[in-house]
């Protein structure tokens, strides 16, 4: 009896030791993975996911963006694509800069063809808008207007000739809605896309007011907001030499793709990738 009462407490002490080592072997792996979690979040940014705002240009509508929204929601991103009204550069940033304006949080601003002449007036002085990408876009500087990008810099596809201008109901004198001749939209703003599908789009496109080919530039946001660009190598729409032009003006970063004018349709992976690159960078 006696030598298991002095037994007993030591086995006891052994125990309690064992004990302590092995939850000290867990401590130390979990205090590791919660340091490289940190350190995991700290490289890639631990502020709130932006939201992404998607502007669509002329001769298109919302669901051009469908490829991309997919892919963005995918990741868990917050994503709006409102209409852009197509009415020219003196009401169509201030219709989508109220809409910012309901947002809270980071913003990443994207334009696609005339949506980028949109965001670039749309977004200056926004604090909230952390990144601009454009894609096919105008980015012009201040005081340009579409018109004259597009005749320093000939070889659009996007000429009277291949329009059907219409009236509407309190157009200024002289003023209509441009349609591209469904004849034409295929080789000029579909070109490389399955026929079937150009000249759905060609059906289904959304007008521009001629207005909005002569209005000014404010002063444009990329001049304080971080950008991007995805240039279409082949785009009929917007010569391939003017969207470097004014990419370069911009500053933006740049990435050449093998597309149409709608290359958020025919490749919009590429696309997703620059809008995460912007993030990224931005975060």
């Amino acid at each position: 009896m006696n030598t298991a009462r002095i037994t007993q407490p030591g086995r006891l002490r052994l125990i309690i030791a064992a004990v302590i080592v092995a939850i000290a072997g867990l401590v130390i792996p979990l205090s590791q993975s919660a340091s490289a979690r940190t350190a995991e979040a700290a490289a890639a940014g631990d502020g709130p996911k932006p939201t992404i705002v998607l502007v669509h240009g002329a001769w298109a509508d919302t669901s051009s963006w469908d490829g991309v929204i997919q892919r963005l929601q995918a990741d868990g991103y917050t994503v709006y694509a409102p209409p852009n009204p197509l009415q020219g550069l003196a009401y169509d940033p201030a219709y989508l800069a109220d809409f910012l304006h309901s947002i809270s949080g980071p913003i990443v601003l994207v334009g696609h063809s005339y949506g980028g002449a949109v965001i670039t007036n749309a977004a200056t002085g926004d604090p909230q808008v952390k990144a601009l990408v454009y894609v096919d876009a105008f980015a012009p500087a201040q005081g340009q207007t579409l018109e004259q990008l597009l005749t320093a810099y000939p070889g659009s596809c996007a000429v009277p000739a291949n329009l059907n201008v219409v009236p509407f109901p309190g157009a200024p004198s002289g003023v209509g809605d441009a349609y591209i001749k469904q004849s034409v939209f295929p080789s000029c703003m579909a070109n490389g896309l399955p026929a079937t599908e150009a000249n759905v789009l060609a059906v289904t496109q959304l007008p521009l007011s001629t207005i909005a080919l002569t209005q000014q530039t404010g002063v444009p946001a990329w001049k304080t907001i971080p950008s991007w660009a995805v240039v279409g190598t082949v785009d009929h729409a917007i010569p391939l030499a003017l969207q470097l032009a004014m990419a370069n003006t911009a500053h933006a970063h740049i990435t050449r793709v093998d597309a149409p004018h709608l290359s958020m349709i025919s490749n919009p992976g590429t696309v997703t990738n620059v809008i995460l690159q912007a993030i990224r960078a931005t975060s």
